[in-house]
């Protein structure tokens, strides 16, 4: 006969058995079927989008044990509010600090705020390259965006990015996602990056000050914010293009409300981007 330890053993195996297959049966019906959001959703019982009711600390651990897969959580997300907003304000959350822990310390430390335009967003920014579209944001040349294995995010990379009076602000930027041989546009980049504490940076202090008008049109593919031009606004220095390895009249990037940073750089040949860094 099992003793009572190895019966609760059992117990919450079987419970886990069958969170897996509630989460699993979710993804797929938003897989399989057209669901519309149920935003009013209370997740009962008798809610369309599951068959019964799951705890947050359930849910949690199984996402644990996926390693906080970002394709997983996003279909979650789409099934109804419920699983949208305990998405939003824990596994993003977690996805970001297992994805970039130094980073996401860093950018929680200080007390003024978690992380600004939500948990959701940065872990969009740390995995999506948003390229561009033709008379969009950079009125370029069209290269749909993707989502990317691996990204380097670096703050001392930040700070090439910065003017000498802005360089104590703190800002994570990536290494560019290179899309080679883009016709007249030649080799093409695409970076990316998120400022701490942005509200409260020199940067946005400089941007209001300098009446930096905000975009008419295009927002921030991560949160929706409106965006500046740090390129109207002078503040791209040129150690940018020497970190980027890309032409100096050849760089511009936004900033939104939230501090999310995205940009685009036509590169240099490889021999002649190697002596640009030499030079810095």
């Amino acid at each position: 006969m099992p003793g009572a330890g190895q019966e609760q053993h059992l117990s919450s195996r079987a419970a886990c058995s069958r969170g897996v297959e509630t989460i699993l049966w979710s993804c797929y019906l938003v897989k399989k079927m057209i669901i519309t959001k149920q935003y009013r959703c209370i997740h009962s019982a008798s809610c369309l989008c599951t068959k019964g009711h799951l705890t947050q600390e359930v849910i949690f651990l199984l996402f644990q044990h996926l390693n906080w897969n970002p394709k997983l959580i996003a279909t979650l997300s789409s099934v109804c509010k419920w699983f949208d907003d305990l998405a939003k304000r824990v596994l993003w959350k977690e996805f970001c600090k297992t994805r970039a822990p130094k980073m996401m310390l860093d950018l929680e430390t200080g007390g003024s705020h978690s992380v600004d335009g939500n948990w959701r967003a940065l872990g969009k920014l740390l995995i999506y390259c948003s390229g561009c579209t033709k008379g969009g944001l950079f009125n370029s040349i069209h290269i749909p965006g993707h989502f990317v294995y691996r990204t380097r995010f670096s703050r001392t990379s930040g700070k090439s990015f910065l003017l000498p009076q802005c360089r104590t602000d703190v800002l994570y930027v990536s290494d560019p996602c290179e899309h080679l041989d883009q016709g007249e546009e030649g080799d093409v980049g695409f970076f990316r990056g998120v400022f701490k504490s942005f509200a409260t940076s020199k940067v946005r202090k400089l941007l209001i000050k300098r009446e930096a008008p905000l975009h008419p049109t295009e927002v921030c593919p991560y949160c929706k914010a409106k965006l500046w031009s740090m390129l109207q606004a002078r503040l791209i220095p040129s150690s940018a293009s020497c970190r980027l390895g890309a032409y100096e009249d050849c760089i511009e990037y936004y900033v939104c409300l939230n501090g999310h940073v995205l940009g685009i750089c036509t590169l240099l040949p490889l021999s002649d981007s190697e002596e640009a860094s030499e030079l810095e």
